[in-house]
């Protein structure tokens, strides 16, 4: 069997953690009706971190980036405006 690409991981801390673990169970509980144990959440939460959260964060890189262009134009436009007429 072939093994996964690794992808970098995000760091996230024991707090942030122990949040999504309880994000997790209550999901189970609430969507399926179905007490989810410790290590599933950990094992989902694990999956999350290394497979989810980098495209999450490249998605808002992305998403930055064109927030700025979009700014760079507003604020080239708005120089312009400044511009007075030479008579």
């Amino acid at each position: 069997m072939k093994k996964r690409e690794r992808i970098v991981q995000i760091k996230l801390t024991d707090a942030q953690k122990e949040k999504l673990n309880a994000e997790i169970k209550a999901f189970y509980l609430d969507e399926r009706g179905e007490e989810i144990g410790m290590i599933e959440q950990m094992q989902l939460l694990e999956l999350f971190e290394h497979r989810l959260a980098p495209i999450v964060y490249n998605r808002a890189l992305d998403d930055a980036k064109r927030w700025f262009a979009q700014m760079m134009d507003n604020l080239d436009s708005d120089y312009y405006t400044l511009y007075k007429n030479e008579a």
